[in-house]
């Protein structure tokens, strides 16, 4: 099969194998994947599947993200050019425009693949594309600065990506009905916490501790005690502190700034890096056992922590070494005093520290959320950017959510491509050939299902078990789980853990820890520790009520709830789908690793996708749409079909002469096969509108003779200028000269001489002696006016027809005046000698006006008499009853720009309201770079005074009238909150409910240098005598591990909230702050007690180090995985797709009829709080498929099985 050529602007793009796979000769896995690696090759990572987009990483910078391919992509087709990730933004945003629904894309991969690129470059072209004035642009600043400022707190380096997202985040960007994007809303979802006290050898802690340690200030360092990351201890274990291709310093400048974009003030901005100083230096303190129990090891360490947090050092040394528990016997609570043993220590501390950091990307979301907020939803695209797909050495708890949301997210995909589509086609009665494919609902099901039981049911059921740290508890929940599930064709077992046969392959997940994780838990004694911090800013963080005693919600129910909420909302949209490729595993470009591609286009179903697509309809719509769009290509079905819309349809279809073949009409949609077929429609709906081609092709030839058009304005204001008002939107406008069209109109051209030029035609108002007005095609020449109408034929053979006729030809000379009032109305007097006068009305009078002077100065070698008042008489044709005579129209002043016309006997009274000052002027081009002075492109619409903007701004830009303006920037200054969303719903007991009804001390005197590689971290001090703040120590280390500085002095006691000072004298040591630091207010002094300084590194007795990374490392987990249950599974519903049709095609006998299940009827409304469960209205019948002891039911309605409580049902 030949490939079409590209779009002609596109022609110079090398051809590389097939741009829509749909086209391929031969369907199979290797033809897919040899068609990538051909486009790979040749830089070419966009290929199509239909309207599903294929993206290859790269590994490099590629050259066509530029303006010009957003320029070259903007409006066109999907087709029209090389496949490209802009091409697919730009239809979710036209398409939001046209059908008016929310549209949203998925993007789908696994880590490394390349989604959160793909994200960016979907928010930056519908930025550039979509029109908005300062608010709007304010916007579109915040979406777009929102990537790096989350990236640093939720993005961390990983051996397969070096900016992996640790985070899910959905984006919806809300749009007025206009297509400017006016809001905002990111979710965000289950962020890896575990990594701020752990990482794997090679990979990093989150992107922001870099950053700080890098780019912070001097003034910064010394006040957050800053070393290099090999002296902190949650930054040290892994090796690995830099990242190839990464400037953390430049990096940190990007985020400050996004802090400032967002809204955050600089005492906030303060508060959050002093929060994430605190984490580092929380993260030192080890303990040691001391009489069977945990005790610091180094009090030096609790210092700095305590310091930075606005909390008592004695405070923050009992609850880590302890905890308060109540404790219940014979009707009696008691509180206990429970000291922890050094595991328990452990835990407690890396718990605090991952709150602490948890909430703060929950702070820097909300804040997001806040700076975009909009109080009603119109139109929105939802962005979804979400973990990948991965296997690492050890796989834990966060692995399995994020690969448990994969799968879902893959769920989706089959859901809405292949089995609804299939579906779709059997239900509008459309013939068609099932294709097999494999389903992963059953993954799915193994994990989150009810009944029976998945892994996520079990690992909360042994949990709500679970009493503090207890030991053995991720075993009892081996145990529980491989009861339950055991038997699973896709679950396997081993010592430690469970194999889970995922879609994407095979996945071996350790149980240590699970059980841990999966409860979440911070101890309210540490809750209650935050809520005693002297900053407002950590005491805002923790709001919770510790006084409540319900048993909190697992991170594993919260994962599900979130996805499931997540799917949900993805339903509601018109999805469109990326799906990412990671072609290797070493990050570089040009290398293609062919089993690790076959493997992943196999798990995608990218083969089962094209045959879908290339034996199903390309095209799809509801009649009534499909009629609203194409109406206008025929005269019965525009404006409005009076009829069945299914015949609409063919009668359309019909006449545009479409292959019956191509198109087949269902029981409520059409259906289109080829892109090709839509194409053809779309062409001949863009012809109905080439007159509005016409017009940006005047304007064009309007561009090149800018000179002219700018003197023409010139000369035509003087006609007027000083006489007349002007009106605010015919000051500044060009010129055209021909509003007719008359290139297409021979029929009104024909009473013009062949060789006669039209200098002017427009479609105005003739008003009669009874001041009735109709339309008239005015056309003016250097020899005559045209005046021409319409009639209808009344003899011969073409009797009936509507034809033009000439009403009118005046020869320039004879023109004796012009009458005209003075206020900004359209009306004009044609006064003609020794003939009846023309009582006309035009919105281009003006232009009118000039080009008649100069016609009739041309041929009289005279001025145009001008007469200006507001009372103008003109004399009315001879005839009829009525005779001759005279008539009068008198203009007062109005309260409208609209005129208000009423006529009474011979006199018609039009009151305006208040125009432009006479003496007004056009604005003055420069006429060097086409460009007018303060002057919005293409006229005075807008007002005055705005500076020149790009001109993709300027084409979607709406313009207002000044009132207007300030009418909406007071309504959105007035604007409410948008209201948070509402509690869950209450699930049925045992007795059936009834239906729902709707400040600080002085910074610390720190001085930092470097060497070459990082390691030297010094602190220079003065003699004691000398100093007014604490004494300052000198020490030198190499180590890794946590480090020690002689006594510390005691811990400060109360710090100014913010970093503002209080009242009251100031005491302490410490140098005054610094005048010029930037953005920054370093916290101001409260107490007696002075900031504590950096212990050194080495001095703890059991100092932890990072695991010798020089050692042979186990690289098996970055092989392609093994296919698993789900691989065996895909190529079995492969083989049986390619099997013969049974029965030869001839037609199926009947069935037998299904035994008849037994039925209920609804008493209540029940909604479905879970995928799993089905919804219905009282009254409703329902079929039951199974009775559960536990009061849910299976059932099915309306062809959809699932759950739902028994005690909101009676047997019939």
């Amino acid at each position: 099969m030949t490939h079409q050529k590209h779009h002609w602007q596109s022609h110079n793009v090398k051809q590389s194998g097939v741009d829509d796979m749909v086209l391929l000769t031969k369907i199979t896995d290797s033809a897919i994947v040899d068609n990538l690696k051909k486009r790979y090759m040749d830089d070419q990572i966009f290929t199509y599947i239909g309207p599903v987009l294929v993206s290859v990483n790269p590994f490099k910078q590629m050259p066509y993200f530029t303006d010009k391919e957003v320029e070259l992509y903007q409006g066109a087709a999907l087709y029209e050019n090389p496949p490209h990730i802009y091409a697919l933004a730009d239809d979710m945003y036209r398409n939001m425009l046209i059908d008016s629904e929310n549209q949203c894309v998925i993007i789908s991969g696994e880590s490394g693949a390349g989604k959160t690129v793909a994200a960016k470059f979907i928010m930056s072209y519908i930025s550039k594309v979509s029109g908005g004035g300062a608010r709007v642009q304010r916007v579109k600043d915040i979406i777009l600065q929102s990537n790096p400022l989350l990236e640093a707190f939720g993005n961390a380096k990983t051996v397969r990506n070096n900016n992996s997202s640790r985070f899910g985040k959905y984006f919806e960007i809300q749009f007025s009905r206009g297509g400017e994007p006016d809001g905002g809303n990111i979710s965000n979802f289950l962020l890896e916490k575990s990594r701020v006290v752990t990482q794997n050898q090679n990979e990093r802690n989150f992107h922001i501790f870099y950053q700080l340690l890098s780019g912070a200030s001097a003034e910064q360092k010394e006040s957050l005690g800053i070393a290099t990351p090999d002296y902190y201890y949650y930054l040290n274990q892994s090796g690995c502190y830099t990242v190839d291709e990464m400037n953390d310093s430049k990096d940190f400048q990007e985020t400050m700034e996004a802090m400032g974009v967002i809204g955050l003030t600089p005492d906030d901005q303060y508060s959050v890096l002093q929060l994430v100083a605190s984490v580092l230096h929380l993260g030192n303190i080890s303990f040691a056992e001391s009489g069977n129990y945990a005790a610091v090891e180094n009090e030096d360490f609790l210092a700095y922590p305590a310091f930075l947090l606005g909390i008592e050092q004695a405070a923050l040394r009992t609850k880590l070494t302890s905890r308060v528990m109540d404790s219940k016997w014979g009707g009696k609570s008691e509180t206990i005093d429970v000291t922890l043993n050094v595991e328990q220590a452990n835990y407690t501390r890396d718990a605090l520290a991952k709150a602490l950091h948890s909430r703060l990307f929950d702070f820097l979301v909300n804040a997001v959320n806040i700076a975009i907020r909009k109080d009603y939803v119109e139109f929105n695209i939802g962005v979804l950017d979400i973990y990948g797909f991965e296997i690492f050495q050890r796989n834990g708890f966060e692995q399995f959510c994020i690969n448990f949301v994969n799968e879902k997210l893959q769920q989706i995909f089959i859901e809405l491509t292949l089995k609804a589509e299939q579906e779709e086609y059997v239900q509008e009665g459309i013939h068609w050939r099932p294709i097999e494919y494999f389903n992963n609902k059953i993954v799915c099901d193994l994990v989150e299902s009810k009944s029976p039981p998945g892994v996520m049911c079990v690992l909360d059921d042994t949990c709500a078990t679970m009493h503090a740290v207890s030991e053995g508890a991720d075993q009892k929940f081996l145990g529980k789980l491989v009861g339950a599930v055991g038997s699973h064709e896709h679950f396997q077992q081993f010592s430690a853990g469970f194999v889970i046969h995922h879609y994407a392959g095979k996945v071996s997940y350790d149980v240590d820890g699970f059980c841990e994780k999966n409860r979440d838990v911070l101890f309210k004694d540490l809750i209650e520790l935050m809520q005693q911090s002297e900053y407002d800013f950590i005491r805002n963080l923790f709001p919770d009520d510790t006084s409540v005693r319900s048993r909190p919600s697992t991170a594993g129910s919260k994962i599900k709830t979130q996805c499931n909420k997540l799917v949900a909302t993805l339903m509601k949209c018109v999805p469109h789908y990326i799906r990412c490729i990671k072609p290797n595993e070493t990050k570089r470009a040009h290398d293609w690793e062919e089993k690790r591609v076959t493997h992943q286009v196999e798990y995608l179903g990218l083969k089962e996708n094209v045959r879908v697509r290339r034996a199903g309809f390309a095209y799809r719509r509801p009649f009534i749409k499909f009629l609203n769009r194409y109406a206008i290509l025929t005269p019965e079905t525009w404006p409005r079909w009076r009829g069945e819309e299914k015949g609409g349809i063919k009668h359309l279809m019909n006449h545009v002469n479409m292959d019956p073949d191509q198109w087949q009409c269902g029981k409520t949609k059409l259906f289109v096969k080829n892109p090709e077929s839509l194409f053809l429609l779309e062409e001949m709906r863009d012809r109905k509108f080439d007159g509005f081609a016409r017009v940006i092709q005047k304007a064009f030839r309007q561009f090149n003779a800018r000179r002219k058009y700018q003197e023409i304005k010139e000369e035509a204001c003087q006609v007027v200028w000083n006489k007349k008002e002007r009106k605010r939107g015919s000051l500044n406008r060009n010129f055209i000269g021909d509003y007719i069209g008359l290139e297409n109109k021979p029929e009104v051209r024909q009473f013009a001489g062949k060789r006669e030029r039209i200098e002017f035609s427009d479609t105005v108002n003739k008003y009669d002696r009874r001041f009735k007005s109709v339309k008239r095609d005015l056309m003016l020449s250097a020899k005559f006016l045209y005046l021409i109408g319409r009639e209808v034929v009344k003899k011969g053979p073409e009797k009936g027809q509507i034809k033009e006729v000439l009403k009118r030809q005046i020869p320039i000379e004879t023109i004796q005046a012009i009458g005209l009032s003075t206020m900004q109305d359209d009306f004009f007097v044609l006064q003609v000698a020794n003939e009846y006068d023309s009582l006309l009305e035009s919105v281009f009078k003006t232009e009118f006006l000039h080009v008649l002077s100069k016609s009739y100065k041309a041929k009289t070698h005279s001025d145009l008499r001008l007469i200006f008042a507001n009372t103008l008489e003109f004399k009315v044709k001879k005839g009829g009853w009525g005779g001759g005579g005279a008539r009068n129209v008198n203009f007062s002043r109005g309260s409208s720009d609209v005129p208000v016309l009423k006529a009474s006997g011979k006199v018609m009274s039009v009151s305006i309201g208040q125009g432009l000052p006479k003496d007004s002027k056009p604005e003055v081009r420069n006429i060097m770079r086409g460009k007018r002075n303060n002057a919005p492109r293409g006229g005075g619409r807008g007002g005055y005074g705005r500076q020149p903007q790009p001109q993709h701004q300027q084409r979607h830009q709406p313009q207002h009238h000044p009132q207007q303006q300030q009418q909406q920037q007071a309504s959105r200054r007035q604007a409410p909150g948008r209201p948070e969303p509402g509690g869950g719903y209450p699930r049925p007991g045992g007795h059936a409910p009834p239906p729902p009804h709707a400040a600080t001390p002085p910074p610390p005197s720190i001085q930092s240098s470097y060497a070459p590689q990082g390691r030297v971290f010094s602190i220079v001090s003065q003699p004691p005598q000398q100093q007014r703040g604490p004494p300052r120590s000198q020490y030198n280390g190499g180590d890794r591990g946590r480090a020690g500085l002689g006594q510390a002095p005691p811990p400060p006691h109360g710090y100014a909230p913010n970093g503002r000072a209080p009242h009251g004298p100031a005491h302490g040591g410490g140098p005054p702050p610094a005048q010029n630091q930037g953005r920054f207010r370093l916290p101001s002094n409260t107490h007696q007690h002075a900031q504590p300084k950096l212990p050194q590194m080495g001095q703890q007795r059991r100092a932890r180090a990072p695991s010798n990374s020089s050692g042979p490392q186990d690289s098996d987990f970055m092989r392609t995985p093994d296919a698993g249950v789900a691989g065996i599974q895909r190529r079995k519903s492969q083989q049986r797709s390619q099997r013969p049709v049974p029965g030869g095609n001839r037609p199926k006998p009947k069935p037998n009829p299904k035994p008849s299940l037994p039925k209920c009827k609804a008493m209540y409304d029940y909604a479905a709080q879970d995928t799993d469960e089905i919804s219905f209205s009282a009254d409703d019948i329902l079929e039951v498929v199974k009775e559960d002891p536990s009061g849910w039911w299976t059932g099915r309605f309306r062809g959809k099985e699932g759950l739902f409580p028994g005690n909101y049902v009676e047997k019939i």
